[in-house]
């Protein structure tokens, strides 16, 4: 049997859980919580908070029978360091094309 891996990039591609993320980034809540300040049901924000669970975005305490879920941010750390390597990568591209174009310009 195949597990599926769920990318942080991918969970973050719903407008839904982007906007589920970004209400826990700021302070942790429940899903009863969420789903009265969110247009969507509960059940909905529990499967989006699931696909954020999995792809290591968000966290989950018990409060007596309440979960609560929080921003995780090692899962942000994470997708910062792999933003950071694209622009890294693109800027040192970008110097190294700017250079040698500089060195072949013809002098007047």
């Amino acid at each position: 049997m195949t597990t599926y891996v769920v990318d942080a990039w991918a969970a973050l591609a719903d407008p839904s859980r982007r906007e589920i993320f970004a209400r826990l980034s700021t302070r942790p809540r429940s899903v009863t919580d969420l789903a009265g300040e969110l247009p969507i049901s509960r059940p909905a924000v529990s499967q989006h908070l699931r696909v954020l669970k999995e792809a290591a975005l968000v966290r989950v305490r018990a409060e007596g029978t309440r979960r609560i879920y929080s921003a995780d941010p090692n899962g942000l750390q994470a997708m910062r360091a792999e933003l950071e390597s694209f622009w890294g990568a693109a800027l040192t591209n970008f110097k190294q094309l700017a250079e040698a174009t500089t060195h072949e310009t013809p002098e007047l």
